[in-house]
């Protein structure tokens, strides 16, 4: 059974979540952000003085490139962060990019071709 912290840790990830997707969604105004970006998870140093944001790019020109955007802009999501979410002190923010839809969308593909190829065989008996 997870203690209080780790409860009260959880749920501070998930409003981070909350937050920072809406703020990239609608606030940012970067031309370098292409694409549809999920933020993918938030993990929150115990101090709260950091807070690692994953995110995933679909349709995006370039991911190294939006990633740079992101990164520059970690600022100005950090403001807005403090401005909506009500914390002693506002993390650091710190985004890394997660490939685990891409990789999640290739195993699919990779499957569904194996039960094409396997489907035939099995009607003929």
């Amino acid at each position: 059974m997870p203690n209080r912290k780790e409860n009260r840790m959880g749920r501070v990830d998930e409003e981070l979540k909350k937050v920072i997707s809406n703020i990239i969604t609608y606030d940012l105004k970067d031309p370098n952000i292409t694409g549809l970006i999920s933020v993918t998870k938030v993990k929150v140093s115990g101090d709260l003085k950091y807070a690692k944001v994953y995110v995933s790019m679909l349709n995006a020109k370039d991911n190294k490139q939006v990633l740079a955007a992101l990164k520059k802009s970690a600022g100005f999501v950090r403001t807005e962060v403090a401005k909506r979410v009500n914390l002693r002190t506002t993390p650091e923010i710190i985004f890394i990019f997660d490939d685990s839809i891409e990789y999640g969308s290739k195993i699919d593909t990779i499957l569904k071709e194996v039960i094409k190829d396997i489907k035939p065989e099995n009607k003929g008996e």
